[in-house]
């Protein structure tokens, strides 16, 4: 295998991966109420201050926990995930770097993210059949779904031992990668917690730089709108009485729609991103465009106390008569949109930290984790058309930010490599 070839595998398995651990994880995610909101507002807090990686046997733990639906579980296995999620994240961005170079990495975050995001389509797809016409879930449903889920989780972990080692482009001779090996065996125990330290300090540093902070505004949108269609937007469908029997059922059925505008965001702008000759802008453009399009509709479709209704659901109503065929629409706006600022995001952290991507990506992630921590908090109090306007804000200004950034990395690489590969 040449070692492009091997690094296209690597990124596919990556894909693969996570797309079985985030079929358990996401469909959890449209299918919950209630406490489930302050289960992932733990899970996203804890998720920003890990320092280490629990490995993702945490998973399986809230799995376990999520099957007797005890208040002390859902907050005790979100403090697991969020341990576990903080460094997983962190590795995906650094495993996508080193698999790719300015002339991939666009292609590359394509593929993972069309890949991660199919796991929306296929847990959603049973629920939405499983559970069409029901208005009580049971404990027998409620188990087969979450010991289904534990070993899918389970199937993704085994996934990343076949990731394999990149070829490096400086192969050194024989004598001096034997001596290096000897030397990292017998030091590795110290070097260890220096590089911990090392890269903390790196992460500090980078956090003040201008292409950062420009970039992490739109990381905190990406976070907001990220809490709203994973757990928000399919909280309100759920509590809107007027949609009758079929509340429940179109909660996976929203999951799915969420799945084909991330799949198809994610081919059409990684895939064919060599075809792209006016760089990342135009996607983030089109991503913000389908917001708040999606924003609006939703404004106008769902009734304004939906986020914070009663277990019984809100019987209140909208500026228009509620939609079910809207309501799933805006479900495929939100998906897209999500996937037009996510693949950008990967592709110019990969491309402008390309010899030390662990730093950018924690810090993208630690952004991104915090402000959605802060919408799960806020959506429990807030009416719907307050945080779609905070949606709206955050993303007007993360998409100028974006610009601004995408400008200046043309500019570096304009007498350079070709910038309309990336």
């Amino acid at each position: 295998m040449s070692p492009e070839s091997k690094k296209l595998f690597n990124i596919i398995i990556l894909g693969i991966a996570f797309m079985f651990m985030f079929t358990a994880f996401q469909t959890c995610g449209n299918v919950a109420h209630g406490n489930y909101l302050w289960s992932v507002l733990s899970f996203e807090f804890d998720y920003t201050i890990s320092g280490c990686h629990c490995r993702t046997s945490a998973r399986y733990v809230c799995k376990w926990f999520i099957l007797q639906p005890f208040p002390w579980s859902f907050y005790t296995a979100s403090v697991f995930i969020g341990i576990a999620a903080a460094v997983l994240w962190t590795a995906q961005g650094n495993c996508l770097t080193i698999n790719s170079d300015e002339h991939t990495i666009g292609r590359n975050s394509g593929i993972f993210w069309a890949l991660l995001q199919s796991s929306l389509f296929f847990g959603n797809l049973y629920i939405y059949f499983a559970w069409q016409g029901k208005t009580h879930i049971s404990e027998s449903d409620r188990r087969t779904v979450f010991i289904a889920l534990t070993v899918i989780s389970l199937v993704g972990t085994v996934l990343f031992f076949l990731i394999r080692q990149p070829e490096s482009e400086n192969v050194l001779g024989e004598d001096e990668s034997s001596d290096e090996q000897d030397l990292e065996v017998n030091e590795s125990a110290q070097n260890t917690m220096a590089k911990a330290v090392d890269a903390f300090r790196k992460s500090l540093k980078l956090c003040v730089t201008r292409e950062m902070l420009l970039l992490s505004i739109t990381t905190a949108y990406t976070g907001l709108e990220l809490t709203f269609f994973s757990g928000v937007y399919g909280t309100c469908i759920g509590a809107v009485n007027k949609f009758g029997t079929e509340e429940k059922s179109l909660i996976g059925l929203s999951g799915i729609f969420i799945g084909i505008g991330e799949i198809l965001g994610g081919s059409l702008f990684g895939l064919l991103s060599k075809n792209n000759r006016f760089g990342r802008n135009p996607v983030v453009l089109l991503g913000i465009l389908v917001h708040f399009i999606a924003f609006y509709l939703i404004f106008l479709n769902m009734p304004g106390d939906a986020p914070i209704a009663p277990v019984e659901g809100t019987d209140s109503t909208a500026y228009i008569r509620s939609s079910k065929e809207v309501a799933i629409f805006c479900s495929f706006l939100l998906g897209l949109g999500d996937s037009c600022f996510n693949t950008q995001l990967l592709s110019i952290l990969g491309f402008l930290y390309s010899e030390d991507s662990a730093p950018a990506f924690a810090i993208f992630k630690f952004v991104q984790s915090i402000c959605a921590a802060v919408a799960f908090f806020y959506s429990n109090y807030l009416l719907l058309h307050w945080q779609l306007l905070v949606m709206v804000i955050f993303g007007f200004f993360g998409t100028i930010s974006f610009f601004s950034v995408e400008w200046d990395a043309a500019a570096i690489v304009a007498r350079g490599s070709d910038y309309r590969s990336i």
